[in-house]
């Protein structure tokens, strides 16, 4: 309990200085950095789905440990998916320590952002609305990626976000991820001051550039990976063949431990 007390005054029980904060501020930044960046590895390889459905096949096969189970084992995501989900949620757990605790805190901080008309203000107040977002989508597709490792692939996967109709919350989720994602790792180089230089102000435009520079180019390549799996849902659909497991058409990489040979796409 004086831990909790500590994180939230700033001072411990015997009215000191507490040096919790910074701690839970590093804390914080660190598990921000790190789920940022997973998302973007998480993206691209989600997006294998635009070269071919066969390359998706392969990815999934690999983060299922191919290279060490024959034919992959799902139990592999599932445990990523959960340490992802316990990281998500002390992030989650610090970063609302930074929220207003009442209406009346948010009106009188939002009048003061008003009166300020500061833009990296309002990209706190978009990143706080989207991590408010990201909370319960995030949590519902994490639990979904738990229950269902076994069922991930081109055909799986496509008809799970349109025949049970998860295209809506991917949608939100996308945006809620980018937005919140980017402005995060911005906010990031700006605390800690890792590329101020000789002129800061001039590094905080050139990071607003580059932030808004990442923000397009994984919206884009989000809303286009999206699009193709929801086109081979609705075609699965078509066909009358949802829940149908993908067939690779080649040769999926696989490694044999025996001979230490590496085979790929035939």
């Amino acid at each position: 309990m004086s831990d909790l007390i500590e994180g939230y005054l700033g001072k411990t029980v015997e009215g000191r200085k507490s040096r919790l904060p910074a701690k839970l501020d590093f804390m914080q930044s660190f598990t921000g950095g790190f789920l940022a960046l997973f998302m973007w590895a998480h993206m691209l390889l989600v997006s294998s789905i635009l070269i071919s459905k066969d390359f998706m096949y392969m990815v999934t096969k690999l983060l299922e440990g191919s290279f060490i189970f024959e034919g992959g084992n799902p139990i592999l995501v599932t445990i990523a998916a959960i340490i992802i989900f316990v990281v998500f949620i002390v992030h989650a757990a610090l970063g609302m320590r930074k929220l207003p605790g009442n209406f009346k805190q948010y009106q009188v901080m939002k009048a003061h952002s008003k009166s300020m008309n500061h833009d990296d203000t309002k990209l706190w107040f978009i990143q706080a609305f989207t991590g408010f977002a990201m909370f319960f989508l995030g949590s519902v597709h994490l639990y979904i990626i738990m229950i269902n490792s076994a069922d991930i692939g081109p055909y799986e996967s496509a008809d799970r976000i349109w025949s049970e109709w998860m295209w809506p919350l991917y949608i939100f989720l996308l945006l809620a991820v980018e937005f919140h994602g980017t402005i995060g790792l911005y906010r990031l180089c700006v605390k800690w001051g890792w590329f101020d230089g000789e002129n800061p102000k001039a590094t905080r435009i050139a990071l607003k550039k580059v932030k808004w520079g990442l923000t397009v180019f994984f919206l884009v390549l989000g809303f286009a990976s999206l699009a193709a799996y929801m086109k081979i849902g609705m075609e699965n659909a078509a066909n009358g063949t949802v829940g149908q497991k993908y067939t690779p058409t080649a040769k999926v990489m696989e490694f044999n431990i025996t001979n230490k040979s590496v085979g790929g796409i035939a």
